[in-house]
C-alpha cells in the first residue's frame, strides 16, 4: 500500500500541474481526494493489514492527503492569478477614445408656458394649489352656480363615471375648495388637466389644460382683474401686448367678461389668423358670483373676488405660433425636439 500512495502522490502532482483552470484543477481535486476518489479507495484496504501495521498506513495516508492538498492550494492561486489577469486585460479601458454622448430630455412646451405663468404669479404674491380631477357634481356644477338643467350638465358634454361622479370639465371647481380650506385674503392659482366631450381637431381635444386664477378679499374690482390680465399677458408676449374685455355670461362670474388679445401674427392690425379683427379670443373671467363666495364659506357682503380661466394650450399654441392642438398630445419628437 506505500507503493500505492507514493504512486497516487506522483500522479497527482502531474495532474495537479497539467491543469489549465480553476475548473479543471477541481476536478483533479475529486479524483483524488473526494468521497469515491483515489486516496479514499487505498484507504478502505486498510482492515486487510495486519494490526501493527494500519498506523504506519494511515499515518502515511494522511501526509499524502496533507501534500495533495498543498499542491491544490498552491495551484489554485496561480490559476486564479492568471484568470484575473486575462479578465483584466480583456475589460482594458481606453480612455483616449471618444465618449458616447448623452442625450438630455428637455421640458415640454405646455411645461414651459405653464412655468412662465407661474413665475408671474408668484411674482405678485400668489400661491399655486392643486385640485382632483375627478370631481362631485356639487363642486363641479352646483358650488359653482350652474343650475339643475344647464348644458353643461349634459353628457354630451360631461364624462360621467360609473359612480356618478365626473372628469371635471373645468379648473373652477378649485375655486371652492380652497375657499372652503382658506381665509380672506386669497390669492391663488390652480393648473391642471380638464376634460371634456370634444372631438379632436385643430382647436379642441376631449382633454386639455387649464389655469384657474382665484382673487378674494375686500375691495376687489374688475380694475384688479384687467390689470392683473394685462400684467400676465405682457409677461408672456411682450409689453406691446394688448388686452379688451368683452361683456359675456358665466354662471359663476357676475359680471362676466371674455378676454381678447392682440393678433401675435399682425400685432393688431389684421390678418387672416385673427380674421381681420387683429384680436384673438383667449380665456373668460369676471368678479366671483356672490353665491360662489357663500358655497366657499365666504361672506359677499364683506369681501369680492375675481376669477379666471385660461387654457393653457391655447397660451402654448400662442406662445409658440403653433397652429394644431394636436401637436401638444401626440408626442413626435420631431416637433417636440423643436423646443
Amino acid at each position: 500500500m506505500k507503493d500505492q500512495l507514493t504512486a497516487l502522490r506522483l500522479a497527482a502532482a502531474a495532474r495537479i500541474e497539467e491543469a489549465a483552470d480553476t475548473a479543471s484543477l477541481d476536478a483533479v481535486r475529486i479524483a483524488y481526494l473526494g468521497k469515491k476518489g483515489g486516496l479514499t479507495a487505498i484507504l478502505k484496504q486498510m482492515g486487510r493489514l495486519p494490526a501493527q501495521e494500519r498506523p504506519v498506513i494511515g499515518q502515511l495516508g494522511n501526509e499524502v492527503k496533507v501534500a495533495i492538498e498543498a499542491l491544490l492550494h498552491a495551484r489554485g492561486e496561480e490559476l486564479k492569478a492568471d484568470e484575473t489577469a486575462k479578465r483584466l486585460a480583456g475589460e482594458t479601458l481606453d480612455i483616449t477614445m471618444p465618449g458616447k454622448e448623452r442625450v438630455l430630455g428637455h421640458k415640454h412646451p405646455l411645461s414651459i408656458v405653464l412655468d412662465e405663468v407661474k413665475e408671474i404669479f408668484l411674482g405678485m404674491g400668489f400661491s399655486v394649489a392643486s385640485g382632483p380631477e375627478v370631481e362631485n357634481e356639487y363642486y363641479n356644477f352646483t358650488a359653482l352656480n350652474i343650475p339643475e338643467g344647464h348644458t353643461a350638465r349634459d353628457d354630451q358634454d360631461t364624462f360621467y363615471t360609473t359612480d356618478g361622479l365626473v372628469l371635471r370639465s373645468a379648473t373652477s371647481p378649485a375655486q371652492v375648495r380652497y375657499m372652503e380650506q382658506h381665509k380672506p385674503p386669497i390669492r391663488v392659482l390652480v393648473p391642471g388637466r380638464v376634460y371634456r366631450q370634444d372631438t379632436p381637431d385643430a382647436t379642441h381635444s376631449p382633454l386639455f389644460h387649464q389655469i384657474e386664477g382665484l382673487v378674494v378679499d375686500e375691495g376687489i374690482t374688475m380694475g384688479h382683474l384687467k390689470s392683473t390680465l394685462d400684467l400676465m399677458l405682457k409677461g408672456l408676449y411682450g409689453e406691446s401686448t394688448r388686452t379688451r374685455l368683452r361683456p359675456h355670461y358665466f354662471p359663476f362670474t357676475e359680471p362676466s367678461a371674455e378676454v381678447d388679445v392682440s393678433c401675435f401674427r399682425c400685432g393688431g392690425v389684421g390678418c387672416p389668423f385673427c380674421k381681420g379683427e387683429g384680436w384673438v379670443e383667449l380665456l373668460g373671467a369676471g368678479m366671483v358670483h356672490p353665491n360662489v363666495l357663500r358655497a366657499g364659506g365666504v361672506d359677499p357682503e364683506k369681501y369680492s373676488g375675481f376669477a379666471f380661466g385660461v387654457g393653457l394650450d391655447r397660451l402654448t399654441l400662442i406662445r409658440f405660433q403653433i397652429d394644431d392642438i394636436r401637436l401638444l398630445f401626440e408626442n413626435d419628437m420631431r416637433f417636440l425636439g423643436q423646443f
